[in-house]
C-alpha cells in the first residue's frame, strides 16, 4: 500500500511550482485542472485538484480553513536542502527548523499557498 495523497487547491498550476520548489519533485501528469508531483523515480508524491472542477461536491467546501486537523506530512532525504529551499521561496515558516526530541528527527513546519500544513522531516530516529 502506498497513499497517495490530494489537496484541493485554487490555483493548481501556482501550487504545483512551489510544491516542486519546497520537494525537488517534478510534473507526474500536468494541467490546469489536476496535476500530479512524481519523484525522479516516478513515485507519486501528491496530487492537486482545482476547486469546482468536474462537479465534485466531495472534494470539501472551498470557504473551509484548509487542512484543519490534517498535515502533509513528507519524510525527505535532503533537509539542509530544503530548509534553504524553503527560505529562498520565503515560505510561511510556522516552526522550525527544530529537533524533536520524541521522534529524535529534524522537521520544518510551513503553510503552503491555501493555507495547508506542510512538515518536512527526516527519518525518524535520525539524530
Amino acid at each position: 500500500m502506498r497513499p497517495q495523497p490530494m489537496i484541493v487547491v485554487n490555483d493548481v498550476p501556482a501550487s504545483s511550482r512551489w510544491y516542486q520548489s519546497l520537494l525537488n519533485v517534478k510534473i507526474g501528469h500536468g494541467g490546469d485542472e489536476y496535476e500530479q508531483l512524481v519523484r525522479e523515480d516516478g513515485t507519486l508524491i501528491l496530487q492537486l485538484h482545482q476547486w469546482d472542477v468536474h462537479e465534485h461536491p466531495f472534494l470539501g467546501d472551498p470557504e473551509a480553513l484548509k487542512g484543519n486537523g490534517a498535515l502533509l506530512w513528507f519524510e525527505i532525504d535532503d533537509f539542509t536542502e530544503a530548509v534553504a529551499r524553503a527560505d529562498s521561496m520565503s515560505a510561511e515558516i510556522l516552526d522550525g527548523p527544530l529537533v524533536n526530541p520524541n521522534a529524535q528527527h529534524r522537521e520544518l513546519w510551513v503553510r503552503d499557498p491555501d493555507g495547508y500544513t506542510v512538515v518536512l522531516a527526516t527519518k525518524y530516529g535520525d539524530l
